[in-house]
C-alpha cells in the first residue's frame, strides 16, 4: 500500500531552514511513496513549494506534488498537482503539461467523474472521523467504491494508527494519505 505523506504548516514552519530540515526528516523516517506541500496560508507559498521540490528530488522514489497550482507544479518540475474537488475542470489541464493528477473526492459521483476525465489517482475522504470533515465515510463504504472504479484511490481522513491502517490494508485501495499520521508518532 502506497503511503502519501501531506505537510501541514502545523507540523511545520514557514522558515525556510526550519522547513528543509523538518521536511527531511520526516522522509527518512517514513519514506512516503508520494508528499504533498499544502499550505494554504503561507504569504511565500511559492518560494517554499521550491524548497519543498528541492527536498523531495534528493529522494528516488518519491512523487512531490503542489496543491492547487498546476503552474507552479510544472514550473518547480514536481510529478504532479493535487487538485481540490472544485477544480475538475483543470483535469485535462494538467495532464496537458505532462502532470500527474491527484484529486480530491468525497463521493461516488466525484471518483466516476474524475476517472472519466483522465485524473491519475484520486483521494476519498473522509474514511474516519477527521475534524470538520464531515461523516466518516468507513471501510465498508471504501470496499464498495473499489468495486465501482478503476482509478487508483488514497483512502483519507482521520488516519492516525497502526489500527487505522490495519483496517485499511484489509481493502484493495491503491494507499493512504495522512497529514497526522506521519506526525502523531
Amino acid at each position: 500500500m502506497k503511503k502519501y505523506l501531506i505537510t501541514s504548516r502545523e507540523f511545520y514552519t514557514d522558515t525556510p531552514a526550519v522547513f528543509r530540515d523538518i521536511l527531511y526528516q520526516q522522509l527518512i523516517k517514513y519514506r512516503p511513496d508520494f508528499v504533498l506541500y499544502r499550505d494554504k496560508n503561507n504569504p511565500n507559498y511559492s518560494l517554499q513549494a521550491s524548497y519543498f521540490t528541492e527536498v523531495c528530488s534528493q529522494f528516488n522514489n518519491i512523487k512531490s506534488f503542489i496543491h492547487r497550482d498546476i503552474s507552479l507544479a510544472k514550473e518547480l518540475n514536481a510529478t504532479g498537482v493535487h487538485l481540490t474537488s472544485t477544480q475538475f475542470t483543470e483535469i485535462e489541464y494538467a495532464l496537458s503539461l505532462d502532470l500527474e493528477v491527484i484529486i480530491s473526492t468525497h463521493n461516488y459521483n466525484e471518483v466516476l467523474n474524475a476517472q472519466k476525465l483522465g485524473a491519475t489517482y484520486v483521494t476519498y475522504s473522509p474514511i474516519f472521523i477527521s475534524p470538520h470533515k464531515g461523516k466518516p465515510k468507513g471501510i465498508k463504504n471504501l470496499k464498495e467504491l473499489l468495486l465501482k472504479t478503476d482509478i487508483k484511490i488514497f483512502a483519507l481522513g482521520g488516519i492516525m494508527n497502526e489500527e487505522n491502517l490495519q483496517d485499511i490494508s484489509k481493502t484493495d485501495v491503491f494507499g493512504f494519505a495522512s497529514i497526522r499520521y506521519f506526525y502523531s508518532k
